[in-house]
């Protein structure tokens, strides 16, 4: 068994999956929690960065080849489960970000390899993300694309999605790991999840084709599933809501997905 989900951990680093590690080649990952007035330093290298209040405020200083430039107390949600998209900035390689807790921020941070295209860093408003709803009945989310393949990036996709309390997401069952544009795209993938109440949780499975890889995780509040290749549901109990904060990058820049055709009937019914 591929170990897939990532615990959280107590303190200022919430869970950590650097890129080119834990099976993954095209995504790296972390979340943080931000007091007031402490700095989280970032560095983007080689890379590119999409970093993500998540909930709070920070105040913000970038620098490097991205250009120079600051925000002061950027944050407009208590809560991921609020009704409200979030703020997030884009950084090109060879970058920095100093951010520093306004309101007790929670940040989560998306990296992938950076490309040819030179971009400058930007800072991404919530006016300017589409939201909607996907699904209907039990199987119905609500999305909200922070950096979609719209949007000007060399390799990161980054979304966040609501599943309400006895729903599935992600469902039918869906995979993009062949590189077979434009019928599939190869696409690695994080989920970051969080439940509301807290105490909550929630299933997610990852599987292939031919149960090579094959893991049903039970996931609690701040975990991180890992999604290298195969399906990946979720399936939320009665009582809970389910936000999750996915992180897409490979060597194509382009979301085609294949559902699992032991489960695509459902699409047709009705």
């Amino acid at each position: 068994m591929t170990t897939l989900k990532v615990s959280a951990q107590a303190g200022a680093l919430i869970t950590e999956i650097p890129l080119g590690s834990g099976g993954l080649h095209y995504v790296g990952f972390s979340a943080h929690r931000l007091p007031d007035n402490d700095t989280l330093a970032l560095a983007s290298g080689d890379d590119e960065l999409c970093v993500v209040i998540l909930s709070g405020k920070a105040s913000a200083q970038a620098g490097g080849a991205g250009g120079d430039m600051q925000w002061e107390a950027i944050g407009d949600r208590k809560s991921v489960f609020e009704e409200k998209s979030p703020y997030a900035f884009y950084l090109p390689a060879h970058s920095s970000l100093v951010l520093t807790g306004v309101d007790a921020a929670e940040i989560a941070v998306a990296r992938a390899p950076s490309g040819s295209k030179a971009l400058p860093t930007r800072l991404i408003e919530p006016a300017g993300m589409k939201r909607s709803v996907r699904g209907s009945g039990s199987n119905t989310r609500y999305v909200c694309d922070i950096l979609p393949e719209t949007e000007p990036a060399n390799s990161l996709l980054v979304v966040e999605v609501i599943t309400p309390p006895g729903n599935s997401s992600s469902y039918p069952p869906h995979k993009h790991d062949a590189d077979a544009i434009p019928r599939e795209s190869q696409l690695e993938e994080t989920y970051y999840h969080r439940l509301n109440p807290p105490q909550g949780f929630a299933f997610q499975r990852v599987y292939t084709d031919e149960r090579d890889l094959d893991e049903t995780m039970c996931v609690e509040d701040h975990d991180v599933v890992k999604v290298p290749r195969g399906y990946h549901p979720v399936v939320v109990p009665h009582g809970y809501t389910s936000y999750y904060l996915n992180v897409m990058a490979g060597p194509t820049r382009a979301w085609h997905f294949h559902n699992d055709p032991q489960h695509e009937w459902m699409l047709q019914k009705g």
